[in-house]
């Protein structure tokens, strides 16, 4: 099991119900973890409409998962 840290924003917040969580995932890649994470928290964002971020620097879902990551998900944002 990987132990990861992970910040929630925005709807994903709203979903989560929590601004963040540690978790020990099984996945090895964000897309898993992203998927175990719906299944979790019930998310309504599919992946694609999602950036995410791995210890600061923006990765794409086939981005390993290490011991430690901290990984942000950033849901589309709209204002003015």
């Amino acid at each position: 099991m990987t132990m990861v840290n992970l910040q929630y924003y925005a709807q994903l917040r709203e979903q989560a119900g929590i601004g963040g969580e540690q978790v020990a995932t099984a996945a090895t890649t964000l897309g898993q973890l992203y998927e175990e994470l719906c299944a979790r928290h019930d998310f309504s964002l599919a992946a694609d409409v999602l950036k995410v971020a791995v210890n600061a620097q923006f990765c794409g879902w086939d981005h390993p998962l290490r011991d430690g990551d901290t990984i942000v998900f950033i849901p589309p944002v709209a204002g003015g």
